[in-house]
């Protein structure tokens, strides 16, 4: 059904809150804008899959009480950006969550599944393409991108009930649990314009002091962004703060000698170069630290590949994915500082850390029986 009043959206809401259970996903834009635009929400509850559109319907907050019940369990597929959107949109945190992308890797299928793979691998349907690119704010929407749209939770309380299944068989109900509170944790959606250097491209090639250069300048870039509703790259490009970083401009004569700055306006040139101007004032022992991994000796790494062969060996046998499990920068960590690795505690422990630990002690190895790694 497709909702576009504010008395649909309360009857189907107040019907949907009686489900322990519902499936969510959204549509939205964010080609131009800083924030992304929420532009429809979909919802399958006790048989019903609605498409709302937040667009025209001006009370939401039916659906805010919904998304935002802590005894409805909200199931996703790759809920990452749909947190967010529906935060951004209508500044409700999802709790509990479930996450079928994050739950099929614990299940024998790869870490990254897409939707419609998922959708074959459990229920052998084949969904269509042909609504991806799609303008969702535009009005009126049509029967074919309606149908599309609600497919995308049409399947998932299905999935999620056969998932829950599977593991609890598996006994790995207590291993999915913690990452899926992970997901929600209102902490990791939050942002800080201090910290939107850390996403810098090619800030890797920056010393401290001009991290802290970049600290300052890309803070003040998502302020215009945000201040705007414009993407960041608009108001500059990651090219241009990086080579801004690097040179440090104390005035817009200066600035303007870098190519890309000509967009930026008098104005906003002269906040820039105040940014600037702190990061370069900054303390020595405040500036960022370079997170530069050490390169291990050639011994640690085939240490480290003996590691990886192992994991391997323990995702093909249990069906987690590896990535999931540990990366190589995880196996370099558990090396160097066991009690303090990911690897130490919890169901990585459990799974595979004691493994690696007695192969690092040396009462574990590996071999080749009739072509196929072993561990002795």
């Amino acid at each position: 059904m497709y909702l576009s009043t504010s008395s649909e959206l309360a009857e189907f809401c107040e019907r949907a809150a009686s489900a322990k259970v519902i499936a969510v996903d959204t549509e939205f834009l964010r080609e131009r804008t800083f924030f992304p635009k929420l532009c429809l929400v979909q919802i399958s509850a006790a048989g019903d899959i609605a498409a709302i559109d937040p667009i025209l319907i001006d009370d939401l907050s039916p659906l805010v009480s919904l998304l935002a019940d802590k005894t409805v369990t909200k199931v996703f597929h790759a809920c990452g950006q749909d947190l967010e959107v529906l935060l951004d949109g209508l500044g409700v945190s999802c709790s509990p969550v479930f996450d079928t992308q994050l739950a099929a890797a614990f299940l024998g299928l790869r870490q990254q599944i897409s939707y419609a793979s998922l959708v074959e691998a459990y229920c052998g349907v084949r969904l269509p393409k042909a609504e991806s690119l799609t303008d969702w704010s535009r009005r009126p929407l049509d029967p074919e991108q309606l149908t599309y749209a609600e497919d995308d939770v049409r399947y998932l309380p299905g999935i999620y009930e056969r998932m829950m299944g599977e593991l609890v068989e598996k006994d790995r109900l207590s291993w999915v649990a913690p990452e899926m509170e992970r997901l929600c944790d209102p902490e990791r959606l939050k942002r800080d314009p201090r910290d939107a250097y850390l996403r810098l491209r090619r800030a890797g090639s920056l010393t401290r002091r001009q991290l802290a250069v970049a600290r300052e300048a890309c803070a003040w870039r998502e302020e215009v962004a945000a201040r705007r509703d414009l993407p960041r790259k608009w108001v500059a490009s990651d090219e241009v703060m990086v080579e801004i970083c690097k040179r440090t401009p104390t005035t817009l004569e200066r600035l303007r000698k870098i190519r890309g700055t000509d967009q930026i306006s008098e104005r906003d040139g002269r906040s820039l170069l105040e940014a600037v101007a702190r990061g370069g004032a900054c303390p020595a022992d405040q500036c960022p630290k370079i997170t530069r991994h050490a390169r291990p000796s050639a011994d640690t790494e085939s240490v480290i590949d003996l590691m990886y062969a192992v994991l391997r060996l323990v995702s093909e046998q249990s069906g987690v994915a590896t990535q999931l499990i540990a990366t190589r920068d995880d196996l370099l960590e558990f090396v160097q500082d066991r009690k303090d690795s990911a690897l130490a505690s919890g169901w990585r422990w459990e799974l595979a850390g004691a493994t690696l630990s007695r192969l690092l002690e040396g009462e574990v190895g590996l071999t080749v029986r009739e072509g196929r790694l072993e561990l002795l």
